[in-house]
Formats: structure tokens, sequence, C-alpha cells
């Protein structure tokens, strides 16, 4: 793959290990040659550093696998995990699933990534169900009023709710932008 043609979310290997694209940014100064400078997170030790690549340069993509998963339970700093299938177990650390803690529950399946044979990373689904344990009560008469009010949810995170979600409904939103969608009938 040419440096130019990187995106934000792609797997690359650099310097032996995988990374992840997390910015990207194409420059042309003046009567300079183009470069592409990058904000890459190493997967396998979770640093992150920039890095600048000759737009004409080529990269070379991970290839990863991808494995549908159950989350089990966690306990320290690890998160395990069981293959369906094959009940095979894995363990993952918090660096490798980054934001992904905060929603893990019981239960809960999940795209694990492998890269030669090593669990570096997690795909959560589009959406999830979770259940509204603490939110300000509806003020009466308050209809015109559409401002959104914050909901704390069963585990720990908190997001924008609109102001008719009441304590104890069951809400979808998506996880990887924090955001509610709709209340879960």
């Amino acid at each position: 793959m040419n440096a130019s043609s990187i995106r934000k979310g792609n797997i690359i290997v650099h310097n032996g290990d995988p990374h992840q694209v997390m910015e990207f940014q194409h420059r042309t100064p003046g009567n300079l040659r183009a470069f592409v400078q990058a904000r890459l997170r190493n997967l396998k030790n979770g640093n992150s550093y920039e890095v600048r690549f000759s737009s004409t340069e080529t990269l070379e993509q991970a290839t990863l696998e991808h494995c549908d998963m159950e989350f089990l339970y966690k306990d320290d700093n690890l998160y395990h995990f069981m293959n369906s299938e094959n009940y095979e177990q894995v363990a993952l650390n918090e660096d490798s699933l980054g934001d992904s803690a905060k929603y893990m529950t019981p239960g809960m399946k999940a795209k694990i990534s492998f890269y030669e044979g090593q669990p570096i990373g997690i795909e959560l689904p589009a959406t999830i169900e979770l259940e509204v344990v603490e939110t300000e009560p509806e003020l009466r008469g308050a209809t015109a009023s559409n401002s959104p009010k914050p909901a704390k949810l069963e585990n720990g995170v908190t997001v924008m709710v609109p102001p008719f979600v009441k304590q104890g409904d069951r809400v979808r939103i998506n996880p990887s932008e924090d955001k509610y969608l709709e209340r879960v009938k």
C-alpha cells in the first residue's frame, strides 16, 4: 500500500510491529516533496508516536485474523474472552481494549483481532443496549425544551439522553461515539 493512501483506522506493519493509524495528514510544502505525517499506535505495547512517510513510500498492510468471542470476566488488568465454537480463551489488557473497556459486560459478543496468533485488539458491536441507572426526572410541562440531560448507564458510562428517558429505561447507544441512539421498547 502506498503511504499516500493510508487512512484513519488502517493497521500497518511498521518496524516489525502492527500499528493502527490514529491520525494522518498529507502535506505538500512549497517546493519540497510531499509527505504523510501520521500518528501511529503500536498494538502490541500501546505506545503512540508521530511518523513521517514519503508519499511514494510503500507500507505493508497488516494481515489480521478476526474471531467472534464472548466476554467472560475481568480480573485485575485483564479482560477474559472465550471463543464460543472451540471454548478457547484469551486475555487482553486495558491498553489493548482502549476506550472499549468501559463497555465490557459479561456475556457481550465482540470481534477480537489477532496478529500472528496473538490477540491485539477488539471491535465492539455497532450498538449496545444498556439500562439507565441514574438520571434526572423529566420536568412536567417542559415539552418545548429538547435539551439533553446526562444519564448514568449500568456500566458506569454517562451519556447525554433526551428529556423523556427515565431511570430503569433500556437505551441503545453507539459505543464508538458514546452517543445515545434510541430508547429500547
